[in-house]
């Protein structure tokens, strides 16, 4: 498996993380910049989960190895975290 670029993985967060906390910041590690660019906080939540497609029929995050579900609050929460992340850090990962 490729190393993605970024590192949201191992970046301090406000709160304890547990296995699933990391395997979600993981995941946005391996997210395209691209498509995290295409994002939208104002999407509904079912736009958000469509825009993802890899939600369980459930409405929570199809995440592999975790203890607990993610659903589309946490899913959300973390991932503008992610997202503001590469915002500060894209210069130096990217070159631009």
């Amino acid at each position: 498996m490729q190393q993605p670029l970024w590192n949201f993985e191992q970046e301090p967060a406000e709160e304890p993380l547990d296995e699933t906390s990391i395997n979600l910041r993981a995941y946005f590690d391996h997210l395209p910049d691209e498509k995290l660019l295409q994002y939208h906080s104002q999407w509904s939540d079912e736009e958000t989960i469509d825009w993802d497609n890899n939600f369980r029929d459930d409405g929570n995050l199809m995440l592999l190895c975790s203890e607990r579900d993610v659903d589309i609050t946490e899913y959300r929460r973390v991932l503008e975290k992610c997202i503001a992340y590469r915002s500060r850090v894209r210069k130096s990962v990217l070159g631009r």
